[in-house]
């Protein structure tokens, strides 16, 4: 991300774990420590002051911070954003 704490939020391991992924060894990283060519960079809500990734194809999805909304809430963003991967991956 483009100011990483080095940790994820436990609410997201938490959620993420209710569908099968572990993340409690996962870090974050920080946009510097990423390289490669990208097909598809997504960015969620920063609009122009997202930080520049280069790729083929650049996608905005507007989508609220999970952080501090209930747990419905955070549920509902993680199932937004897996829906909307999928149909990326189509697309590609």
């Amino acid at each position: 991300g483009s100011a990483p704490s080095g940790r994820i939020n436990p609410r997201a391991v938490q959620f993420m774990a209710e569908l099968g992924y572990d993340l409690t060894r996962h870090a974050s990283k920080s946009l510097d420590d990423i390289h490669g060519d990208f097909d598809a960079v997504v960015t969620m809500g920063c609009g122009d002051s997202c930080p520049w990734v280069p790729a083929k194809r650049r996608e905005d999805w507007s989508l609220p911070d999970p952080k501090d909304l209930d747990d419905a809430g955070y549920r509902a963003v993680r199932d937004e954003i897996s829906q909307r991967v999928r149909t990326l991956l189509v697309s590609l």
